[in-house]
């Protein structure tokens, strides 16, 4: 696994869309915008050469009704708290997977996944449990959007088909689903303005 990261300056138009649907508010987490800064020489002087973040323009979205423009905030709201978690999911997959390669053994790798485990249960279960259902499953289609597979597929890779199967059933039971997909030119295209726009600094 790599990871690449690439700001550029750009204005991109997207079509319109709708209001959208979203579940219990709660306080937001603003993510660190990121602005690459360097020098360039011209006329045999140094000048400052900036890159900034991306920049989406969107037509406004016409709520029809004050529930629909609730929604709307509570989506931003959901998003800012825990798109966070998603990248911090990202970075731990590639950390994790690049240590492993490391290590020569089966059974090491196999007790490093073990230490992984516990201590990412011990560190944010709290976090976890404090979720609502709709939140919940926000982050597992966030998780997806981030890594570019499933909760279930990474659990499946990394510590087998037994445990990721309990882990979905678990989720099962609250209402969610580890192997929910992220779309976001159909169901998500509402979530993934969202996550755009706070990503840029725009929200």
């Amino acid at each position: 696994m790599a990871l690449v990261a690439s700001l550029t300056l750009s204005a991109q138009t997207v079509p319109d869309i709708d209001a959208v649907n979203a579940d219990d508010e709660t306080p937001a987490t603003n993510l660190e915008i990121k602005v690459m800064h360097a020098r360039s020489f011209y006329a045999g002087d140094s000048v400052a050469h900036i890159v900034l973040p991306v920049f989406y323009k969107y037509p406004p979205l016409n709520f029809k009704n004050p529930k629909e423009r609730d929604r709307y905030n509570r989506l931003v709201a959901n998003v800012k708290r825990l798109l966070p978690l998603a990248k911090l999911a990202r970075y731990t997959v590639i950390e994790t997977y690049d240590f492993i390669q490391t290590l020569p053994t089966k059974k090491e790798r196999a007790e490093h996944l073990k230490r992984v485990e516990e201590g990412l249960k011990k560190q944010y279960t709290p976090t976890l449990k404090k979720l609502t259902r709709s939140q919940g499953r926000l982050l597992v289609k966030l998780i997806d959007r981030e890594c570019g597979q499933t909760g279930y597929e990474i659990a499946q890779a990394f510590i087998g088909a037994f445990k990721a199967n309990m882990y979905q059933a678990i989720a099962f039971c609250f209402g969610n689903s580890l192997t929910r997909r992220y779309d976001p030119e159909g169901e998500d295209r509402y979530i993934e303005r969202v996550v755009r726009m706070v990503e840029s600094g725009q929200l």
